[in-house]
C-alpha cells in the first residue's frame, strides 16, 4: 500500500512501515534492502527540506526526510531483538517516532535530524517493549529503566551473571550492585501483567506510569544542551567583549561567589577612586552589551 507524505506524518493503523514505497516488498528483509537504498541527503538538502516542511507545510519535504533516515530506524530496531519482538514491529514502531522528530525538527538549532530523531525513535521503540515486556514494576525508576535496556547486552548466554559481571554493570551504568542483581531477577521470572488492577493502589507504580519522562523528551534535552552552551563558551565569549575594568566589575559583581554574594557598587567604587553611581552605570552598559553578545547563543 503506498502512503501520502501525510500518512507518514500521521500514521494510521499499520502502514508505517511502507512509507511512500510502491508495490510489494513480500518480507521484511526486502524491506530493508529497499531501505538500504535510499540515498542519504546532504547537510544542504536536509536544511532545505526541513525549512520547506516548517515554512510551508510542504508534505513532499517532510517525506524526503523521513524517507532518508529510515535506515536509522532499521539499524536501531536491531538493537533491540534480544526482547523477543517481532523486527518490523519494532521497526514500524520506530518509523513513527521518526516522523513525529521530523514534524518537531528545527534546522535552525544546530542539530542534525539523524542526532535528534534517535532520541524519538529510541523513545517508541522502549514504550513498544515496555508495554509487550510482562513483568510487574520492571523499571520504576530512571535507573531501574537504564539497567532493564542494558542488562541483557552485558549477560553473556542465560546464564546467571558472575559476581564480577554484577559488579562491572554496576560500574558502567552507575547504580547499585544490589539493583542490578534484583533486576536480573525479575527477567528471569514469569510473566506478570505490566499493569496493575486499576482498583489496587499498587497502579501508581506499575511500569505503565514510567513510559515516558519529561527530562529525556528530546526537546527539553536539546534545550538543556543549549542551556549549557551558554553558560560555557557563550558567556565566555560575552566577557572577552568587555574592557578590562567592566569585565572586572562583572566578575566581582556576579560571578565571584557561586551564592550571588558578590563585591558591592561601594567596595568597587573605592578600588577603582569612583563613585558608587559611576560603578553602577559601568556595570549597566557591560550587562547590555554581554545580553547583545550572548543573543547569538539563544
Amino acid at each position: 500500500m503506498k502512503t501520502t507524505a501525510q500518512s507518514a506524518l500521521v500514521p494510521a493503523g499499520n502502514t508505517a512501515l511502507t512509507l511512500g514505497f510502491s508495490g510489494n516488498l513480500g518480507n521484511i528483509e526486502a524491506y530493508i534492502s529497499a531501505v538500504n537504498r535510499i540515498p542519504m541527503l546532504t547537510h544542504e538538502e536536509e536544511t532545505s527540506y526541513a525549512r520547506q516542511f516548517r515554512e510551508n507545510n510542504d508534505l513532499a519535504a517532510a517525506q524526503k526526510l523521513v524517507m532518508s533516515h529510515l535506515r536509522l530506524v532499521v539499524s536501531i530496531a536491531r538493537g533491540y531483538l534480544g526482547y523477543g519482538l517481532p523486527h518490523a514491529d519494532l521497526i514500524q514502531e520506530g518509523n513513527i517516532g521518526l516522523m513525529k522528530a521530523v514534524k518537531r525538527f528545527d534546522p535552525d538549532q544546530g542539530v542534525r535530524l539523524v542526532s535528534y530523531a534517535m532520541h524519538w525513535i529510541k523513545a517508541e521503540m522502549h514504550e513498544y517493549i515496555l508495554k509487550n515486556w510482562r513483568l510487574v514494576k520492571v523499571a520504576t525508576t530512571k535507573a531501574q529503566r537504564k539497567l532493564f535496556f542494558n542488562l541483557r547486552s552485558h549477560k553473556e548466554g542465560l546464564d546467571a551473571m558472575t559476581p564480577t559481571q554484577v559488579d562491572e554493570l554496576a560500574r558502567t551504568l552507575n547504580v547499585k550492585r544490589e539493583e542490578v542483581i534484583e533486576m536480573e531477577t525479575r527477567m528471569s521470572g514469569h510473566d506478570i501483567a505490566l499493569d496493575a488492577p486499576s482498583d489496587d493502589e499498587d497502579d501508581k507504580f506499575a511500569p505503565i506510569a514510567y513510559l515516558s519522562s519529561e527530562a529525556s523528551e528530546p526537546t527539553k534535552e536539546l534545550e538543556a544542551r543549549q542551556y549549557d552552551r551558554l553558560q560555557s563558551e557563550g558567556l565566555e565569549a560575552a566577557l572577552g567583549r568587555l574592557d578590562a575594568r567592566s569585565r572586572r566589575i562583572v566578575e566581582a559583581r556576579w560571578l565571584a561567589n557561586d551564592d550571588g554574594s558578590g563585591a558591592t557598587l561601594h567596595e568597587l567604587a573605592d578600588e577603582f577612586g569612583v563613585s558608587a553611581e559611576r560603578i553602577r552605570q559601568i556595570e549597566s552598559a557591560a550587562l547590555k552589551k554581554m545580553k547583545s553578545a550572548l543573543a547569538s547563543y539563544a
